[in-house]
């Protein structure tokens, strides 16, 4: 058998995002370094089941300005894309297609 060909496995801490430290093997960077986890089961939505939506470049706001009247809530219907805005992204939306073509 070549030597070598299995990696280092070693103890490593693991920092929860609550603070709490795990000890654990692994092959992650050297003995005793620390991984600092920015998710996990504590607070990632798939284990906990509270999703948060997120509005990244107004893509969120986009959406909900343009299918406001979907919902059936009354403060939604309220305020409903214009048509001008509609028409607007669906031309928006067209020229893209063509251009990919």
């Amino acid at each position: 058998m070549k030597k070598d060909t299995h990696p280092d496995y070693h103890e490593i801490t693991v920092i929860m995002t609550d603070g709490t430290e795990i000890k654990t093997r692994s092959t992650y960077g050297k003995a005793g370094d620390r991984l600092q986890l920015d998710v996990d089961p504590k607070t990632h939505p798939a284990w906990t089941g509270m999703h948060h939506m997120v509005d990244r470049g107004g893509q969120l706001a986009k959406f909900n300005k343009r299918f406001a009247g979907l919902s059936g809530k009354k403060e939604a219907a309220a305020s409903p894309a214009s048509k001008e805005d509609k028409i607007k992204l669906t031309t928006t939306a067209g020229t893209a297609k063509k251009k990919k073509a």
